[in-house]
């Protein structure tokens, strides 16, 4: 098989040991400076010190069977979104960073450009029907969290009559515990940072983008990139950006990479091979408009990144996470358009043809229920059922291909 698979890590406070990824099969680790704050530089003796810890067994004293192979996230900073003076000096510590992962070897950076949040659910625990445990988007939730707990300005504004009445509703049959959860799932923060946002604060960075129509994000976006991908290109990391979660606005704020014409805009401004895609199907499927196949098909050269997750769309932007092979997106469909393209990259003699792919995310289930898992979505037994699921589909595209 060509593809590289690989597990996300987020370092000594996951309970998914480093033990535990090598019984996955995995072979490549995700991971990020988690404790380093946005914004700061990756020192080299930081990022050395956690390339050891990962690809050396000390109890054993022997090399893991496990190399860093992506770095997810190196995290842009509010102000670079923003577009504020002080982005140049931000930009400068991002390229440091990115000199210094390069000096240890790392080569695959992935990031986003999402305002203020990360990957945004409205629950953290759908129960599934098999008992196990997913994570839901509910817009009437979104909308209800919004007019009733945030209480944005003027938010009723931006959306429907119908949406409006459906989510007085839904919030007048929740019980207070089930308010307090809405919350916490909504306000969790950035993954893997173990911060969770107040209500006050998250309106404060709210207003920051009141000013900030998507032409200007798409802006500060281009000014970045046009900043940062020389150095990349220069020290051979290939950057790849992250689609917004969901693919659609959020609380008034724009979002800028969400479609096939946004990852357009995006590697085509600066033509470079450092300037990529982390092709992430969960992101863009709930859009029911997304052509995920021939997004491969069309742009596959410029992703150097790949999540596969599937979502079920439950109509008017509700959707939840649901078996890796099972769902709204054609996965089999996908992983042929992957493979189809990871081939085409060894005949042309490309040295990355081994694309790093991960299952994203991955229901609660079995053992695991009975856990406290600290990073929603990224418990071992969902996430290492999807990576086998994945790792045959791919094998079996192959040998059937290999046959024709």
């Amino acid at each position: 098989m060509a593809l590289l698979q690989t597990w996300r890590w987020y370092g000594p406070n996951d309970i998914v040991s480093l033990d535990d990824i090598e019984q996955t099969g995995a072979t490549g680790v995700v991971h990020a400076l988690h404790h380093v704050p946005v914004g700061e530089v990756w020192e080299v003796s930081e990022i050395q010190k956690r390339k050891k810890e990962i690809e050396w067994n000390h109890e054993e004293d022997c090399p893991r069977n496990l190399t860093w192979a992506v770095v997810e996230s190196l995290n842009v900073h509010e102000g670079i979104k923003q577009g504020l003076p002080e982005r140049d000096v931000l930009i400068d510590k991002y390229i440091q960073s990115l000199k210094n992962l390069s000096e240890c070897g790392i080569k695959v950076v992935c990031y986003n450009f999402m305002p203020v949040l990360d990957w945004t659910r409205t629950d953290l625990r759908y129960k599934m029907r098999d008992g196990s445990l997913a994570l839901r988007f509910q817009y009437e939730a979104l909308i209800a969290f919004d007019l009733f707990m945030l209480k944005r300005e003027r938010a009723e504004l931006e959306y429907t009559e119908l949406q409006l009445n459906r989510a007085q509703e839904y919030f007048k049959g929740l019980s207070e515990e089930e308010r307090n959860k809405l919350s916490d799932a909504v306000l969790q923060g950035v993954p893997g940072s173990g911060e969770m946002l107040g209500i006050e604060e998250f309106r404060s960075l709210l207003s920051k983008y009141s000013l900030i129509d998507k032409e200007k994000l798409q802006e500060n976006l281009s000014y970045f990139l046009q900043k940062v991908v020389p150095v990349a290109e220069e020290y051979r990391i290939k950057m790849c950006c992250h689609p917004d979660d969901p693919p659609f606005q959020l609380f008034g704020v724009p979002r800028t990479v969400s479609s096939e014409e946004d990852l357009s805009f995006l590697v085509n401004t600066i033509d470079s091979e450092s300037n990529g895609i982390t092709f992430c199907t969960g992101s863009l499927a709930p859009n029911p408009d997304a052509d995920l196949a021939g997004i491969v098909d069309r742009l596959g050269s410029k992703i150097h990144f790949i999540h596969l997750r599937n979502i079920v769309r439950e109509g008017g932007g509700s959707f939840y996470e649901g078996d890796h092979l099972e769902g709204s997106v054609d996965m089999h469909e996908v992983m042929l358009a992957l493979v189809k393209e990871s081939d085409r990259r060894k005949l042309a003699g490309r040295s990355d043809y081994q694309i790093p792919y991960r299952p994203d995310h991955g229901h609660q289930m079995l053992d695991d229920l009975d856990k406290t898992i600290p990073f929603h979505g990224y418990s071992a037994i969902g996430r290492m059922r999807g990576l086998a699921e994945l790792r045959g589909l791919e094998m079996g595209i192959r040998d059937t291909l290999n046959k024709k």
